[in-house]
């Protein structure tokens, strides 16, 4: 999909994820600012200078940016230390080999100057792309999916290698993915797109808790969505009256992450919901319980909670909630 009127801007030294679904134009964004394509209207700015408007087109090797792909794209032929000093051919040796050492030893790879691309794991072939692309003191790094080649278990530990290289680097970075568990540990904040757009640009924390549109709260995390109706500081819905996180006025849409709600044993005399579904983490575990109305929620409990299918239950609201207006049908 086309990027449609993207406005984003990244400080010197921040990490920032564009995190949306398949389709969404942000590989479009990330090549419209690497000058693989060329913008139909705006500009495209790097370290103050314009690199790109519908009239002006600057070659993407003369943007200083630095590109990580999906598949590293590491010269198989030649070994690690020709890799990482492949942008530094015009470089006088003697500071060549400086800047060589230096890369080398923020990226952790000392001692595998000499392996060939295929003798490295995928871990460390992620940090040779890393180095590759910071050696020649880009501008601005783009990654685009960088570690979705790496199975689950080496991706968690690679990602915070990739973090602390860059931060430690000082260097400012965009990082293109799907995945939203990376996106929220991984970046400093993280631009939502939907749909060719930028819905929001926040730090992870932000952008769960206080999601800017309806759509940006359905595709972050795990969401519940109940009508209700607002009266100032209280919204009135099935599960009785809950505290409103700002004022709202008249049909909604309640957001409850599934760690805003609790649920307890249930009350005689009261309407009680009922356990439908259970899966385990081990960490944690998300229930599925059908309310009173019929509805089903989704609701973050421990692993020890001792919870059982069909299980009566009390369902109840932690902290002031964020409703969104509901729209007319």
């Amino acid at each position: 999909m086309a990027a449609d009127e993207v406005s984003l801007e990244v400080s010197r030294g921040e990490l920032i994820a564009l995190l949306g679904p398949s389709g969404c134009g942000k590989t479009t964004t990330l090549r419209l600012i690497a000058g693989f394509e060329r913008v139909d209207a705006g500009l495209v700015e790097i370290d103050g200078n314009m690199v790109a408007s519908p009239k002006f087109h600057l070659p993407p090797q003369l943007r200083r940016v630095g590109m990580v792909f999906q598949e590293y794209a590491l010269f198989p032929h030649v070994n690690v230390l020709a890799n990482i000093q492949f942008g530094l051919r015009r470089m006088p040796a003697q500071a060549r080999a400086a800047r060589t050492r230096e890369v080398i030893d923020l990226a952790g790879l000392s001692g595998l100057e000499g392996r060939m691309p295929h003798q490295l794991s995928g871990g460390q072939q992620q940090r040779v792309a890393l180095a590759r692309a910071l050696a020649p003191s880009p501008a601005l790094i783009l990654l685009d999916e960088p570690f979705s080649n790496l199975d689950a278990g080496l991706r968690a530990r690679v990602r915070e290698e990739v973090r602390e290289i860059l931060h430690a680097a000082n260097t400012t970075a965009i990082f293109v993915t799907h995945d939203q568990e990376e996106a929220l540990s991984l970046v400093d904040r993280v631009a939502v797109m939907l749909d060719g757009r930028v819905e929001q640009v926040a730090p992870p924390h932000e952008l769960y808790a206080n999601p800017a549109s309806r759509a940006v709260a359905e595709f972050i995390g795990e969401a519940n969505f109940l009508p209700g109706v607002g009266q100032g500081e209280t919204i009135e819905c099935e599960l009785g009256v809950v505290a409103a996180r700002q004022p709202v006025h008249g049909p909604v849409d309640i957001l409850l992450r599934p760690e805003n709600i609790e649920l307890a044993p249930a009350q005689p005399g009261l309407p009680a919901s009922r356990v439908r579904g259970m899966l385990f983490f081990g960490h944690d575990q998300l229930v599925t319980v059908q309310l009173p109305t019929g509805r089903h929620v989704t609701v973050r409990s421990g692993p020890q909670s001792g919870l059982v299918p069909d299980q009566p239950m009390q369902v109840s609201v932690r902290d002031p909630v964020i409703a969104f207006a509901r729209e007319a049908e």
